[in-house]
């Protein structure tokens, strides 16, 4: 028997475990057309954007409809703690909103980079930013007037707490939530992410499931992340290290996340997003061992 409903809860993968945009060169042989063929075949319905995707909609629109995909998200940096940044993220958002409109989706993933590091050569855990009053201050009035925009376009915005950045940890997610209106700033839950910071997905899951309105599934490597954590590498080297995985492939147990969304009523997509260097892990072999995990699990 399925956990979630069929009708209102979609699978999805994004085109990290092919290409990459923080590192471009990861995957750069393969083109965009094998991409969305194999998240096809592997038996996913629908995909975030990449670099390598078109850029026109109508276009993007036929191609993935040709393999019966469709867009789950797209994403937008912010940047309201760097004040000379601020107008870019209103540009961009106003794009971004655009664009998932277009392809008929709701959902749009954002995630604060200012003073970010997870793009940066140095060690991502001992070089996050801490972000000062003023700029949670900054941060909060910036996501309310990004979500009622959202609202008002019948979008919602839901986000995405990093490695690398001012909300990484359970502590920060707590702040942001209890700090923002929950009609207007909905949560992502990425699993991966959340455990690399040293917190606990399934807690943060129970605590926040009426808020959770889009999920990113990652696993983790426990021995690549120990390692990476021993030698201070960047959020981007333990990526090509391999620190993540998809689902049902590291130490993560998804069953009770999944119960516990399940019983909170959840709607919308769970989105595969294993980034990888594709040139050591077959992005097909890996997005059908993710699918078959999701299969047996959560029972479609």
């Amino acid at each position: 028997m399925a956990l979630f409903d069929r009708d209102k809860v979609f699978l999805g993968i994004t085109p990290t475990g092919w290409t990459n945009d923080d590192m471009p060169g990861l995957g750069d042989d393969i083109p965009f057309e094998q991409c969305v063929s194999e998240m096809a075949l592997a038996g996913f319905e629908g995909c975030s954007v990449g670099h390598k995707f078109p850029t026109d909609t109508e276009v993007l629109k036929a191609e993935l409809e040709l393999r019966g995909l469709r867009v789950s998200e797209p994403w937008a940096s912010t940047f309201f703690t760097a004040n000379e940044m601020e107008r870019q993220t209103y540009d961009l958002f106003e794009r971004q909103m655009r664009f998932i409109k277009e392809m008929g989706g709701t959902d749009i993933v954002l995630a604060e980079l200012g003073q970010a590091v997870h793009q940066q050569p140095v060690a991502v855990l001992s070089n996050k930013p801490v972000f000062t009053e003023e700029q949670w201050d900054a941060l909060i009035e910036g996501l309310h007037a990004l979500g009622r925009r959202a609202v008002e376009n019948g979008m919602r915005i839901c986000y995405h707490h990093h490695m690398g950045t001012g909300v990484q940890c359970r502590s920060e997610v707590d702040r942001l939530m209890s700090s923002t209106d929950p009609e207007l700033v909905n949560l992502l839950l990425d699993t991966g992410h959340l455990y690399w910071a040293g917190d606990d997905p399934l807690d943060m899951a129970r605590a926040y499931a009426d808020r959770i309105k889009h999920v990113h599934l990652k696993d983790i490597r426990q021995e690549i992340l120990e390692e990476s954590t021993r030698r201070g590498r960047s959020f981007l080297e333990s990526v090509v290290a391999g620190v993540f995985t998809v689902p049902g492939d590291g130490v993560i147990d998804f069953e009770p996340i999944f119960r516990t969304l399940a019983d909170s009523g959840y709607e919308g997509w769970l989105v595969v997003e294993a980034e990888q260097d594709a040139a050591k892990a077959k992005p097909l072999l890996y997005a059908k061992k993710a699918r078959a995990y999701l299969r047996e699990v959560i029972g479609f």
